[in-house]
């Protein structure tokens, strides 16, 4: 998901988003450990994918605070 269409989310459906995305992080981790994973870019897709998240989440909580 790109960061303009993160922007239009709430601050729940980010903090689920988050919450998706490290769960899946964590999946692929496992995957990798065991050999199993078939592409590793997805995990440099997800860290991204979270601080993305994360960035914007900040940038709504500062921008309520004034």
């Amino acid at each position: 998901m790109k960061a303009e269409q993160m922007r239009e989310l709430t601050q729940d459906e980010l903090r689920h988003k988050e919450q998706e995305a490290k769960r899946k992080l964590f999946n692929l981790r496992f995957q990798k450990t065991t050999g199993e994973l078939p592409n590793a870019a997805e995990l440099e897709k997800t860290r991204r994918e979270i601080a993305r998240v994360k960035t914007i989440a900040r940038e709504k909580e500062r921008e309520a605070r004034g």
